[in-house]
């Protein structure tokens, strides 16, 4: 059981990916599974510097972030993306690549993320002035088949972090906790 596999979360901008993917990587690391963690926004500074919002670009960085994912689960090392990954046609490209993908769907209506969105960006894309903003000016496609979706709106992080443990377990990808290495 400690061979690795990618959890892949997908939706939009705040709502709630990097969060629930850190709270997650936090039980697994307790529970004694190697983890790491590649936040979209992260290795957008580091991996994927210079890459912009196009299609081309988005694409670019999603397949860049399914291969180091790759690399690592294929060491036993439990890799977490937490990127929008707006474009379903990639999100299963990189899939395909992967002996062991779990895809989360984390879903939040729009009005949620407007509330949520301390920066103001949703509020500037909704008047036109940020272009190319996935969800509002760009597509944002939801995914078909995934593991799992987690609508952030209706329940806590923790809720959603329990159900996404419990659904890991029940795959057998995970220990389940108390289960020694």
């Amino acid at each position: 059981m400690d061979n690795g596999f990618t959890l892949w979360f997908t939706g939009l901008s705040g709502a709630g990916k990097s969060t629930l993917a850190n709270l997650v990587a936090l039980e697994l690391r307790r529970r004694g599974h190697r983890v790491e963690v590649l936040d979209g926004d992260e290795v957008r500074t580091n991996l994927s510097k210079g890459l912009g919002f196009s299609k081309e670009d988005r694409d670019t960085n999603i397949r860049r972030i399914g291969y180091v994912c790759r690399l690592l689960a294929r060491n036993g090392v439990i890799a977490i993306s937490a990127a929008i990954s707006p474009y379903r046609e990639v999100r299963d490209e990189v899939r395909g690549l992967h002996d062991r993908f779990f895809e989360v769907y984390v879903r939040c209506p729009l009005d949620t993320l407007v509330e949520r969105d301390v920066k103001g960006l949703y509020k500037k894309a909704l008047k036109g002035e940020i272009g190319s903003f996935t969800g509002v000016s760009d597509p944002y496609e939801e995914p078909l088949k995934p593991e799992l979706v987690i609508d952030s709106s209706a329940e806590s992080v923790e809720q959603s972090a329990t159900r996404l443990l419990r659904a890991l377990e029940a795959q057998n990808l995970i220990r389940a906790a108390g289960e020694r290495p």
